[in-house]
């Protein structure tokens, strides 16, 4: 199985603390809702911060040293902001702290107790992240002595206000028995928790657990689509955050290559990014397709693809391909199929308004008058 050996190879590079999912911007959506999913940011929003979190403003200190822990090269700047947050009562900032301290990296020397300490005082203040820190250091036995059952407390604590670490931690121990009777059935509800809230090594144990029936009927259709996810996760997704950067800045071709190399990897968002593209920016790639029918028999193919990987709004635009004869001979009985399919399956109300008036004007359907 392809993807369960891909996906291995993931979740091996991953950790309860990684293996988030990273976000995946689909342009059309964008244009539908212009600030829905435009949470990139840019040097205004950072100097914003900055203002705050130099008048005291403790949100704006955690929120700055967030955003410096996640560019990976700024860990001091991190530290330093974390530090001041926590000075002034953010348990958040309390909790980072501690995953600075207990991770390794070339800027801040490992310490497990000094991560412990952080991770008591975040968890002090009920806060989850701070509980899922506690968690692994029983866990592990770092800082501290291993102790499972308290492990497992923390870990409770910690899923119980939805933290997607305790969840998962929660899932191992009861698939292993550790600190807890083994219960594969609780394990499968905790997988299932942490995967929901984008967790790839969520995705990960469930897909195991779904290839050899374990707790749950065997099923290697649903072990493939599980592994897919993760297998989507490796490192060469973080193009997808390069190409959306691309696209921002104007640079449409560029954008579009990077966004099609994912496409071939079988990104399902990349399919119809590249097809959006192609429909909505002929212009801007003449240098790649010079001509606005090769255009449209490309854009054409990848909306299919992304159609049959389950994005209906590509079904809509598959309609539409064949009902005006973009990329393809003109043929109202495929466009109506489409619709139909589109409106079925998700009640997309283009759908039903198209496959409406293709009834009152007998185009591929019989005339409903």
């Amino acid at each position: 199985m392809f993807y369960k050996q891909v996906a291995t190879y993931v979740s091996s590079k991953m950790t309860s603390a990684t293996g988030q999912l990273i976000q995946r911007i689909r342009l059309y959506d964008e244009e539908e809702h212009p600030t829905q999913n435009n949470i990139m940011v840019d040097e205004d929003l950072v100097q914003y911060y900055q203002l705050l979190a130099d008048r005291g403003d403790a949100q704006a200190q955690y929120g700055l040293g967030q955003l410096y822990y996640l560019r990976d090269t700024a860990f001091d700047k991190a530290l330093y902001y974390f530090r001041l947050a926590a000075e002034n009562g953010n348990s958040n900032a309390m909790a980072y702290l501690g995953k600075l301290y207990s991770e390794k990296n070339d800027y801040i020397k490992q310490n497990n107790v000094t991560a412990l300490q952080f991770f008591q005082r975040s968890a002090e203040k009920g806060n989850p992240i701070g509980q899922a820190g506690v968690g692994m250091a029983f866990y592990h036995g770092a800082g501290v002595e291993q102790n499972y059952e308290k492990a497992f407390k923390y870990f409770q604590l910690s899923a119980d206000q939805g933290y997607v670490e305790g969840q998962l931690m929660l899932g191992i121990m009861y698939y292993k028995g550790e600190g807890v009777k083994r219960d594969y059935k609780m394990a499968i509800k905790w997988f299932q928790a942490a995967s929901q809230s984008g967790h790839a090594l969520g995705y990960y144990n469930l897909g195991q657990m779904h290839a050899t029936g374990t707790g749950v009927l065997r099923s290697c259709t649903t072990a493939t689509e599980l592994f897919k996810n993760v297998a989507e996760r490796g490192k060469w997704s973080s193009m997808f955050i390069e190409a959306y950067n691309l696209y921002r800045q104007g640079h449409i071709e560029q954008a579009f290559m990077k966004y099609l190399y994912l496409a071939e990897l079988g990104y399902e968002v990349a399919q119809s990014n590249v097809a959006y593209l192609l429909d909505q920016m002929p212009n801007q790639l003449i240098n790649i397709y010079d001509n606005k029918e090769e255009q449209y028999r490309r854009a054409l193919i990848y909306w299919n693809r992304a159609a049959i990987q389950g994005f209906h709004t590509a079904r809509v635009k598959l309609g539409d391909y064949f009902y005006y004869g973009y990329g393809t001979e003109q043929n109202y009985e495929a466009a109506a199929t489409h619709y139909k399919y589109a409106s079925d399956q998700s009640q997309n109300p283009q759908a039903m308004f198209n496959l409406a008036y293709m009834h009152e004007k007998g185009l591929g359907l019989k005339r409903v008058c």
